[in-house]
């Protein structure tokens, strides 16, 4: 019995030895790539930029990410052509000023991501208009027609979330968006009522006297009437989003910690004490989830385990246990990851980090912040990444609440000189368009198995592949296709095609 238990024990580790060093087939790795506070872009010329964006995606593309997160609204302002909100100051230096040789980043950044088998979502702030008091609005930009729709607050200007204009114009932005580009998601971070400010009011009391009675609230309810300002928002947009492209997600990032224990009278709060999303950005998180108001979430864990105010230990284990079967990814501060570990300070946090990431069972994938310092390999981090937690391709686990069908197999695989080629029906219904092919490469002596993400070589966004010869002359390969669609599912692998290169 005995002998029995170990030899169960030392395959159950083999299997989990293996499962770790391969990494899981399918895990979101995303990375942001901010633009708000940039003031490189001003003083670059369009080719510039563009050598930088690919020079950046490139080393993602490495490191397979497979996720890219754009800041594309920054300040009420476009990182794209736009007819409704103005060219953004962090592009051309001032804002609605278009860049000297006209460009789309959007459009560049959705064409350069899907080129590499990576998402492009694009990452907008819904109510953030300035970020200090010395910088200038565009002459034309909605504040001046509609002064009545805004706040400042501290040194900055907001959007009042209480009046319906301002979730209007929001609502319009975003539809514009969703319509005009190939995007994958529509993405906001954790900016909802302003961060707080010591000994200052957010004075919205104009709309909330206006408003409130009408929408159920009395006078002493005004912390559960922004709560139903924001919930209003998240609730149209994603209405808005999935009436336009019902494939295109709604996503979130949020504040680290929902709410502290001791805010909870149930104490159904996470053990730390901290700002939180729910009393004083009045953001109700785990209610969009619960009701399927947004498709993924990425709380912004960006603390060390250990952390005496917010460890990250207590916070995974709480968004895991509070994620309502859907997606959750964790939105990772790269810097914390070269932390002491706290059983063995020799080594780094990254790996325990990592463990509770791929181990936990509502977890599925994490991204990193910010992604502008990827590039760079702080502390060897890319480097590790590369090498040993992402050092194959991974799938994006698919959105089966949104469309649960596979597309259909891929057709006619063949060999032309340099590359394999294939086919793929795309009349069918848009959700079952292949967005994506994996390519998978057997030895010939290895059996045929897609679940084994050692073999998938490559995330193309055509149906084209280019064979890199081996190193040993006339080795025999079976490749076998698999067709993607846009919520990820998979597709029956296709036939074995045999190449000798």
């Amino acid at each position: 019995m005995k002998k029995t238990f170990l030899l169960t024990l030392l395959i159950t580790l083999s299997i989990k030895s293996w499962t770790y060093d391969y990494g899981p087939k399918r895990e979101f790795r995303g990375a942001w790539i901010h633009t708000v506070g940039n003031s490189n872009f001003r003083n670059m010329t369009k080719d510039s930029i563009q050598s930088l964006l690919i020079e950046t995606l490139d080393i993602f593309e490495k490191a397979n990410i497979n996720a890219v997160i754009f800041q594309v609204r920054p300040q009420a302002d476009a990182f794209y052509i736009s007819d409704i909100e103005p060219w953004s100051r962090f592009l051309s230096g001032e804002q609605g000023v278009a860049p000297k040789e006209i460009w789309d980043p959007l459009d560049f950044m959705i064409k350069e991501a899907h080129k590499r088998g990576m998402e492009l979502h694009a990452w907008c702030n819904p109510y953030r208009v300035t970020s200090n008091d010395r910088e200038q609005l565009y002459p034309g930009h909605l504040y001046f027609r509609k002064p009545h729709i805004f706040k400042r607050y501290g040194k900055q200007l907001y959007f009042d979330p209480g009046e319906p204009e301002a979730v209007e114009h929001t609502i319009k932005v975003i539809k514009d968006i969703v319509e005009r580009y190939d995007i994958d998601a529509i993405h906001f971070d954790d900016y909802f009522y302003p961060y707080p400010i010591k000994f200052e009011e957010f004075h919205d009391d104009h709309s909330f006297v206006k408003y409130s009675k009408d929408q159920g609230f009395e006078y002493w309810q005004k912390a559960d009437w922004r709560r139903e300002n924001v919930n209003r928002l998240i609730r149209m947009l994603n209405d808005t989003i999935k009436s336009v492209k019902p494939w295109v997600r709604f996503g979130i990032s949020p504040f680290g910690i929902h709410r502290n224990i001791s805010d909870t009278p149930d104490s159904s709060g996470s053990r730390t004490n901290g700002l939180s999303n729910y009393d004083q950005l009045f953001a109700d998180v785990p209610l969009w989830v619960r009701e399927g108001w947004i498709d993924y979430n990425v709380p912004q864990i960006y603390w060390k385990i250990g952390h005496p105010a917010a460890d990250y230990y207590e916070l995974i284990n709480w968004w895991n246990n509070n994620n309502y079967k859907q997606h959750l990814y964790i939105g990772q501060n790269i810097s914390t990851f070269k932390e002491p570990d706290l059983n063995n300070p020799s080594q780094s946090q990254f790996r325990e980090k990592m463990r509770l990431v791929r181990e936990l069972e509502n977890v599925h994938g994490n991204v990193w912040w910010p992604g502008w310092s990827i590039p760079n390999n702080p502390f060897n981090f890319t480097d590790t990444l590369t090498k040993q937690y992402q050092s194959y391709p991974a799938l994006i686990p698919s959105y089966t609440h949104i469309d649960s069908i596979a597309p259909k197999p891929i057709t006619n695989l063949k060999r032309k000189a340099n590359h394999i080629t294939w086919s793929h029906n795309e009349k069918s219904d848009p959700l079952q368009k292949a967005r994506f092919y994996a390519v998978y490469k057997f030895p010939s002596d290895v059996k045929t198995d897609t679940d084994k993400n050692q073999y998938l070589v490559k995330i193309v966004n055509e149906p084209k592949f280019e064979i890199t010869p081996s190193k040993e002359k006339k080795k025999r390969f079976k490749y076998v296709i698999t067709a993607i669609d846009r919520c990820w599912n998979e597709s029956l692998p296709s036939k074995e095609l045999i190449v000798r290169h």
